[in-house]
């Protein structure tokens, strides 16, 4: 069991947390036996444990004492390296002098910035960050775009793991990854653009004759796409007049068939806009003329129906819900109407989003939401692999998305090749192994179709993910199975300490839970490279398991 000390303003982080961290652990309680003692900043404790960690980014009184004093110097927004991870930190640092035992280095000055100090019997790791105002940065303001390739909420529990493996305790975990799978692959889709016929002399249709044409004859100079897919978008161009006139072939209009056929029965999340010629508000005016569609929700209702009697989802693509609970209420309810389904997800039309969205949108009687993510790059904004409850919510879950197809291939934003988009993609499977939970990726409806003939990168990431063992669910499905992890509940044998008993919901369709029980680093190295030695044990409805258990 873990015992956490920290500012009572601190205990919904806290709480959050150990969510994503999924490992018996409580408040600390008076003069009660633990196996960790987490400390965040200057506090005073009556009680007994096997390991004990300090986490602050400022000193503190046990800096002063013994012979490795705090250094003076303050700073932020740096990075730390652990082995070959590097993590950002966003809050202030404090560094020590070097000495054996440190393993735990900022990046620019080379100074240690973590240390194990065994000289007083019990282990005392003393780490120069506050885990837990990162946790708060990283689950509200979110990583900047130039991190956004870093999982750093991730790294920080990882490191943490580590810390208590590293010290001869062995640890009990709800990793988040289904059981029989190594992550969960969210496909979804935002529905922006469902017939270029609705389009006349627009934006829309300036952009896509500048891509069709000239775009493609750049791209084929770049030797990023081959002449047969320029002819296919030159061919496009000359034929829009006649799919004007209904001569030819609407070819944006195909989209539900064209990911039906490429998803080959896999089940995947289409979100749509409720109200056509509608731009919404913004936060102080209204918002950009381009962000108003020429479709709404209700004129797609064939295809609606198709795609959920085909095992997909279908959510809203909100255009003032994220500011207005009240106009919140009307878009869920549109698609409400369409899908028949009561529970409804959202993904706000071009990602709008504010720190008030996650009270607003629960409000407002959204399922989960999606939109916690990049424009203009691809990452992990809130620093996680995972479905997590906003700060601001009561049950509401954040499902971030992770990659998007108009971050990766605009040459506004990161304006990659298929072969380097394919590569990044490849490196967010990586990590979604790794680290388990969900990779959510955003295909739009258009863009297997000509202007944009993205394709062949949306199906090798598919591919990709088949042969790495991912559960293939859509973003409700998703949360829910975050949900039915977030239920398990620890508990501890008053009379053995070691022996932990996890409740776990059960009755339902999804894959199960796994416990994995990490053995402890008998060499007490936190800092050496070692593979992680770990049994995973299928979770029943109510089972114990034993913390010391050797991995096999």
């Amino acid at each position: 069991m873990i015992g956490v000390i920290v500012n009572p303003a601190e205990h919904g982080v806290v709480r959050e947390f150990f969510e994503l961290f999924k490992t018996p652990w409580e408040f600390y309680r008076k003069n009660r036996q633990y196996e960790v003692l987490i400390c965040a900043g200057e506090c005073q404790f009556e009680a007994e444990a096997k390991v004990i960690l300090v986490y602050a980014g400022t000193k503190v009184e046990l800096d002063d004492q013994g012979e490795l004093p705090a250094k003076s110097r303050m700073r932020r927004s740096c990075f730390l390296t652990y082995q070959e991870n590097r993590i950002p930190i966003y809050g202030d640092t404090v560094t020590f002098v070097a000495r054996a035992g440190s393993f735990l280095i900022d990046e620019s000055t080379k100074e240690c910035a973590a240390y194990l100090d065994t000289n007083g019997g019990t282990p005392l790791l003393r780490i120069g960050y506050d885990l837990f105002a990162e946790v708060r940065t990283l689950l509200t303001k979110g990583q900047p775009p130039a991190n956004a390739g870093v999982p750093a909420l991730e790294l920080h529990i990882a490191l943490l793991r580590d810390l208590i493996t590293g010290c001869g305790i062995s640890l009990v975990e709800i990793p988040p990854v289904p059981e029989g799978f190594s992550f969960i692959a969210c496909l979804t889709h935002d529905v922006d653009h469902p017939s270029i016929r609705r389009h006349k002399l627009d934006p829309t249709i300036v952009g896509f004759f500048w891509r069709a044409i000239f775009g493609s004859l750049v791209d084929i100079i770049r030797g990023w796409i081959s002449l047969r897919a320029a002819a296919r978008n030159w061919a496009a161009a000359i034929k829009l007049p006649f799919v004007y006139v209904g001569l030819a072939k609407d070819f944006w209009s195909d989209f539900a068939d064209r990911y039906l056929e490429m998803e080959k029965g896999l089940p995947s999340t289409f979100f749509v806009i409720p109200r056509k010629n509608y731009a919404g508000r913004g936060i102080d005016t209204r918002a950009a003329a381009l962000r108003a569609a020429r479709y709404e929700a209700r004129e797609l209702a064939e295809i609606i129906r198709r795609l959920t009697a085909a095992g997909c989802e279908v959510g809203l693509h909100g255009i003032d819900a994220w500011l207005d609970s009240s106009a919140g209420r009307e878009e869920l309810e549109e698609v409400r109407c369409l899908t028949g389904v009561s529970e409804v997800g959202v993904r706000m039309h071009w990602l709008y989003y504010n720190e008030n969205s996650p009270a607003t949108l629960e409000k407002a009687g959204a399922n989960y939401d999606s939109t916690s993510g990049y424009n203009d790059a691809v990452g992990y904004r809130a620093g996680t692999t995972q479905a997590f409850k906003p700060l601001e919510a009561e049950r509401m879950l954040e499902l971030p998305l992770h990659a998007m197809d108009t971050a990766l291939f605009y040459v506004s934003y990161l304006g990659l090749s298929p072969k380097d988009a394919t590569s990044v993609l490849e490196r967010m499977v990586g990590n979604a192994v790794q680290h388990g939970g969900c990779l959510v990726v955003n295909w739009h409806d258009r863009s297997l179709a000509p202007e944009r003939l993205w394709d062949a990168p949306y199906r090798d990431l598919v591919r990709d993910m088949r042969a790495r063992g991912a559960w293939f669910a859509t973003a409700a499905q998703t949360a829910a199975w975050f949900r039915k992890r977030r239920l398990v509940k620890f508990e501890t044998d008053s009379s053995d300490s070691d022996v932990v008993r996890a409740k776990v919901p059960g009755g339902d369709s999804l894959p199960g839970l796994r416990l994995r029980i990490y053995e402890a680093n008998d060499s007490n190295e936190i800092n050496a490279r070692r593979s992680e030695k770990y049994t995973d044990v299928a979770v029943e409805e109510s089972m114990e398991a034993t913390a010391s258990s050797k991995a096999r």
